[in-house]
């Protein structure tokens, strides 16, 4: 179906959205959430039009043009926490500016989607590919990689899903992840800080500090399951409302919807999710161009990999390192930019007949 629009993308966005504001005001009611974190839920969405109308402006060749600038901006910003960020949870990624709170790594993550299309424009080329792309890439993961290492790993992903989209060939992908898989252990483990460590690992035994580093991942544990298939129903969640489960609107939204949907909602969430990269991946199969291609896995890749991880940890199957549930989480940034991202992506797929190889301004 090749339309110039496509109107299941933004209806499977707008469904994510519900069960976003659905899942953020009944975690609201937790006495460990901040006031008034509905409204302000109402107001990323709100706010996100503007981006989102913005880019439907400019069009996809006035935003590749405008990928340098904006990438250049985005390590800045990143940078300046080291110096005027705010730590939150742990880690000093923050920014705050009056009332306004946010984490210069959303915009960071949205510029990268935009900058290496533009540097990987002509397809896999040798070994000058990657040092292009390299020197793209590399600026931003050292900049995170200190304070974030879920947000590490969520650049990491996009980049290796963007160089396969590229055409790098699928055994120097086999060998880079050979290479993480042996210098992860032996090299980065090790010089981790005590508490990263435990973080990392805890959740393969939860049960060794059930009132220290395992409380997150049994207390989420315990609202998915004592959901049930049909859950407690809506603004029923006991784990949520009584404390119990900690940040049940950011890093354990799924936990709390799960336990007030139960089962069939939580598939639901799910299904939804695998609608959304059906279509992100139908997009990119019917826009001609490799440039186009490269931007819907990137954005593929950030998604997914958020998913993955979010949901991995809730049901504690994966460790803790508090990314957001796409959509669903509580956060301003998050939830901007995402939309940001889905909007640059529908925008790129409404575009992908005119125009030739964009160059960056």
């Amino acid at each position: 179906m090749n339309l110039k629009y496509d109107l299941r993308f933004p209806l499977v966005v707008a469904a994510l959205l519900v069960v976003g504001l659905m899942t953020v005001s009944t975690a609201a009611l937790s006495p460990r959430a901040a006031p008034g974190i509905f409204s302000k839920q109402v107001i990323g969405v709100v706010l996100a039009a503007v981006p989102v109308a913005l880019l439907w402006w400019a069009g996809r060749d006035r935003a590749y043009r405008a990928a340098p600038y904006l990438y250049a901006g985005a390590l800045l910003l990143q940078a300046s926490t080291f110096v005027i960020g705010k730590e939150v949870n742990g880690q000093q990624n923050w920014i705050v500016v009056g009332p306004v709170q946010f984490q210069p790594l959303e915009l960071l993550k949205f510029a990268l989607i935009l900058m290496l299309p533009v540097v990987l424009r002509n397809g896999y080329q040798g070994a000058k590919t990657y040092a292009a792309a390299l020197a793209v890439f590399l600026p931003a993961l050292a900049l995170v990689v200190l304070q974030d290492f879920g947000g590490a790993l969520v650049l990491g992903v996009m980049f290796g899903v963007m160089m396969l989209a590229a055409r790098v060939p699928w055994w120097h992908a086999l060998l880079a992840v050979v290479a993480l898989g042996v210098a992860f252990p032996t090299l980065v483990y090790p010089h981790l800080e005590p508490y990263q460590q435990k973080r990392l690992t805890i959740f393969l035994d939860p049960y060794q500090e059930p009132r220290g580093a395992g409380y997150q991942v049994i207390q989420s544990t315990i609202a998915v399951g004592s959901g049930g298939v049909q859950g407690k129903g809506y603004r029923q969640g006991s784990q949520s409302h009584n404390g119990f489960l900690p940040e049940a609107h950011t890093d354990f939204a799924f936990s709390s919807w799960a336990e007030e949907q139960g089962l069939v909602g939580g598939l639901a969430v799910l299904v939804l999710y695998g609608a959304l990269f059906w279509r992100l991946s139908g997009m990119a199969a019917e826009s001609p161009r490799l440039q186009d291609q490269i931007l819907f896995a990137g954005v593929l890749g950030q998604l997914g990999a958020q998913v993955l991880e979010n949901v991995g940890a809730a049901l504690g199957l994966l460790p803790l390192t508090g990314v957001t549930l796409p959509l669903i989480s509580y956060g301003l940034s998050s939830l901007v930019t995402t939309l940001a991202t889905l909007g640059l992506a529908y925008v790129v797929y409404r575009d992908r007949y005119g125009g030739g190889v964009c160059e960056p301004g």
